[in-house]
């Protein structure tokens, strides 16, 4: 695999076969990927919409594995995107170099446990734990009949995956056939011949090319190894691994949960009336905090909470260790034994963490549902201060990895994401895109408006999104930082214009989505997932609107230590977090606008800062090279001249012959 001429002919092999293109910069890709992997080097590569960069990092790795007999772990940002590659990109991959090869590359889908039915809990080995007053688990409650239609399932299915049951359920229905890595009882389960969760890992054992998910990496860096031993690492939609990674690390401790661990110990005859006191304890002090960051850790009667909470727990645990053993074993103890300890374990980590020296965990006190408008908290989280070490330490020790995404350049260079993911002085690679983005898209900065302030989203802005939107006649993909906001222009645009205006909590997003995509004049609202992965090529999407600069809120409180501790260390803390995180969302939304060679829009920003703010050089470098500008008038020409295309387009279309 040294022989770039060898990657090439794999590569032009699989296009042949899937019916596509050569793209010069999927070639460069490959070849980048296979040198990688054979050099153990570290790989950052920045690959445009439309570059076919699934196909550019599996071609070498199909055939390294086969060739080397090696595993390689594919981690994927979401479930959904895990299940394309495993399902689609990765199958077409393998059938067409099996007769190259000489020999068939075996895959597995990798996923946490709780993403399989629990043969054992459907069986009735787990206590159930539906809290007193809870709406009764029977055939006439919407709860009751989910599960009454997940244990029909389980008769059917070959996998216990929950993606495969369509339509799913909810998140309550589904805790009543599964369990957490912590509870399950691994090989001390009576009917661990059976388990769907088991069955995965053992085939993904033996697979040459696993592919997973980020949120298992989160496990992987953070607690302990899921996936075994393997031979390299290829991260797709690597730009989401640190916040993924963070987000796997973010521990919680409530009342309510000190008190179920409490229950779960009592049911197996550990009393535990130290720990019942110190979640009342916990409560009564919470009620003394108010929301935000504790830049110097819990408060003096926080703490002492805490510590009662800690020793209570790990009182508790001594007992149910005890108990288990007496019992001959975790066997023989069974899944309540399991479920208590799991519980009370993981309490006394979490009070771990909230004791630690402050300059390694960001400490916050928040409300139940993270409203930043409350005022008394519910909760008190934990979450690592920095997870560029962990990655860093417990992913790429020893072992070749590539990163690769759409937005991997910010600022015009990779130093910025290299120093999130931990990798030094890696090889990099910017593989182009197919698209002639200054042809094709215009960015446009409302550099008139006022500054967006902290309140929605100003008259002013909605004003200009108006007559962009008419212009456009409608076809808008509209991006907002808040929720809040995204509520505001839907209601505004709803009363104003003649247009269907959908907004992100109407339904389903991928039902929104199609429903956009089906009417051309149709816009649709939102904000967080809407950023990323809606793909919508066509006329559909003319205009994509960004309301504001997607900074984080200065009261967010990991990205507030953080850029604190940056500028502690001497660095700008504003550049190295806010400005990042601002630039990364900034290009994914962007990144909505140009979605094949036909595509033509504008991506219009409502914030005047992009065009007057001294940072603005460093967000413009991160987007796709569209033409600039802020000349308003060339704007709505522009999409009138659009729409009047899309829609002659459209009646010669719909046109009898």
């Amino acid at each position: 695999m040294t022989d770039t001429n060898d990657v090439r002919a794999l590569l032009a092999d699989v296009i042949a076969s899937v019916g596509g293109q050569r793209r010069e910069g999927q070639e460069s890709m490959a070849e980048a990927v296979a040198k990688a992997l054979e050099d153990g080097e570290h790989l950052l590569v920045q690959a445009g919409t439309g570059t076919g960069k699934s196909l550019a990092y599996l071609v070498p790795a199909v055939a390294r594995a086969i060739t080397h007999k090696e595993r390689i772990v594919v981690s994927t940002a979401t479930l959904a995107l895990q299940r394309q590659v495993f399902s689609k990109d990765l199958p077409a991959v393998i059938d067409a170099l099996e007769p190259v090869l000489g020999s068939r590359a075996t895959t597995a889908l990798f996923k946490g446990r709780s993403n399989y039915l629990c043969v054992h809990k459907m069986g009735g080995g787990y206590p159930d734990e539906e809290p007193a007053g809870a709406l009764p688990l029977g055939p006439t409650s919407e709860l009751g009949r989910e599960v009454a239609r997940l244990h029909e399932w389980a008769k059917a299915t070959d996998t216990g995956d929950r993606d495969d049951l369509v339509p799913g359920v909810s998140p309550r229905a589904w805790a009543q056939v599964s369990v957490s890595g912590r509870e399950c009882l691994e090989g001390s389960c009576p009917v661990a011949a059976e388990c769907f969760s088991q069955r995965s890992r053992d085939h993904a054992a033996r697979a040459h090319i696993v592919v997973t998910n980020h949120a298992v990496l989160g496990v992987q860096a953070t607690s302990h190894d899921m996936l075994g031993e393997h031979d390299a690492l290829i991260v797709d939609e690597a730009h989401e691994l640190v916040s993924r990674i963070t987000s796997s690390a973010t521990h919680e401790l409530t009342p309510r949960v000190v008190e179920r661990a409490s229950t779960r110990a009592r049911r197996i005859g550990v009393l535990a009336e130290h720990l019942d006191r110190a979640a009342r304890a916990l409560d009564g002090a919470l009620g003394e905090e108010r929301i935000g960051l504790l830049r110097g850790g819990p408060s003096p009667a926080l703490a002492e909470a805490i510590e009662l909470v800690r020793a209570g727990a790990r009182e508790a645990l001594s007992a149910v260790t005890k108990l288990s053993k007496e019992a001959g074993g975790a066997k023989d103890a069974g899944a309540g034994v399991k479920m208590a300890s799991a519980a009370l374990t993981d309490i006394v980590d979490v009070c771990g963490e909230l004791q630690a020296d402050a300059g390694h965990f960001v400490v916050w006190l928040a409300s139940a549902d993270g409203d930043y408008d409350a005022v008394t908290p519910e909760r008190v989280l934990t979450a690592p201060l920095n997870v560029s070490g962990v990655i860093s330490d417990k992913l790429l020790t020893d072992k070749p990895a590539v990163f690769t995404s759409a937005t991997l350049a910010l600022g015009g260079g990779f130093d910025a994401v290299a120093r999130h993911l931990g990798v030094v002085d890696p090889e990099t690679l910017d593989a182009g895109s197919p698209f002639d983005y200054a042809k094709q898209g215009i960015l446009y900065v409302a550099a008139h408006l006022p500054r967006p302030g902290m309140g929605g989203i100003s008259d002013e802005a909605l004003d200009e999104l108006a007559a962009l939107i008419e212009a456009a006649g409608g076809r808008t993909l509209g991006l907002f930082s808040s929720h809040k906001a995204a509520l505001m222009a839907t209601e505004a645009m709803r009363e104003r214009l003649d247009v269907p205006v959908m907004y992100q909590k109407d339904d389903q997003v991928p039902t929104l989505v199609r429903q956009f995509t089906e009417d051309p004049r149709a816009c649709l609202f939102g904000s967080t997932t809407l950023w990323q992965g809606v793909d919508v090529p066509g006329a559909t999407a003319s205009l994509v609107v960004i309301d504001r600069i997607p900074f984080p809120r200065p009261d967010e409180p990991i990205s507030q230590a953080r850029t604190e501790a940056v500028g502690r260390s001497g660095g700008n803390g504003f550049l190295a977090v806010s400005a990042t995180h601002a630039a990364l969302l900034l290009a994914q939304g962007a990144g909505r606008l140009i979605r094949s060679v036909d595509d033509r829009g504008v991506v219009a920003v409502l914030d005047p800062r992009l065009a007057t703010a001294g940072y603005r050089g460093f967000l413009t470098k991160s987007l796709p090279p569209m033409w600039v500008t802020t000349d308003r008038d060339a704007v709505l020409g522009a999409l009138r001249r659009l729409d009047e295309v899309a829609s002659a387009d459209a009646s010669r279309v719909v046109a009898p012959n």
